[in-house]
């Protein structure tokens, strides 16, 4: 489980530069059955598209590099 934390945030590492640009970030909060659980952080937190950039972008590099991952969830 250590291990699949460790590749899940090396795959954040790669999108935060694009999340940072607009000011916001992602921290990795838990991951429980191939369940990511995230905290969007700063801009994203409040930004319409949030949902779009979980999904689409987050969510889809993450089951790209880890085939482990069935989805991912945002939490408070």
């Amino acid at each position: 489980m250590e291990s699949m934390k460790e590749e899940v945030e090396e795959v954040l590492e790669t999108l935060r530069p694009m999340l940072m640009q607009d000011g916001g970030n992602v921290e990795l909060v838990d991951i429980e059955d191939g369940v990511v659980k995230v905290r969007l952080v700063g801009a994203c937190s409040s930004c319409s598209s949030s949902t779009m950039t979980l999904k689409m972008g987050i969510e889809k590099a993450l089951k790209k590099a880890i085939p482990m991952v069935r989805c991912i969830e945002a939490v408070e």
